[in-house]
């Protein structure tokens, strides 16, 4: 089966720029309870994913970081811990399940590496859990 049809579009799912800042990734994960976020370029390519704990690192590991200062960092600037693979959109489902074990999510973009959406690590889960009970 086509990763397609488990895709969270673009238009639903929360990522940032490059360009965002800090404090702006903060208050995105904070706003939606999520634990990490995908980066796109100012071309709209997936470029990588930024963890609550890459932040983290950032704060403990920049002298003079506050709460107060943290929109002058730029997310392209921090340090980035984990690496989400990208799948292509036409990948199928039997890709997805190694990278659903080391990912929250699956970033899946077009032929151009383009960000269309992701595919969730409970869905991949509840579509093998489908077909391993049928």
């Amino acid at each position: 089966m086509k990763t397609a049809s488990f895709l969270l579009p673009k238009d639903k799912v929360s990522f940032i720029t490059s360009t965002s800042s800090m404090k702006e990734a903060l208050e995105q994960l904070e706003q939606h309870y999520y634990t990490a976020l995908p980066i796109v370029d100012e071309n709209g390519k997936y470029v990588g994913t930024l963890s609550e704990g890459d932040l983290l690192w950032t704060m403990k590991n920049t002298p003079g970081l506050t709460f107060d200062n943290m929109d002058h960092i730029q997310v392209s600037n921090i340090e980035k811990h984990i690496r989400n693979e990208s799948v292509s959109l036409h990948a199928h489902m039997e890709d997805m399940l190694a990278l659903a074990a080391d990912q929250n999510f699956v970033p899946v973009v077009d032929d151009d590496h383009l960000f269309v959406g992701i595919i969730r690590r409970k869905d991949i889960i509840e579509y093998y859990m489908r077909n391993i009970t049928d």
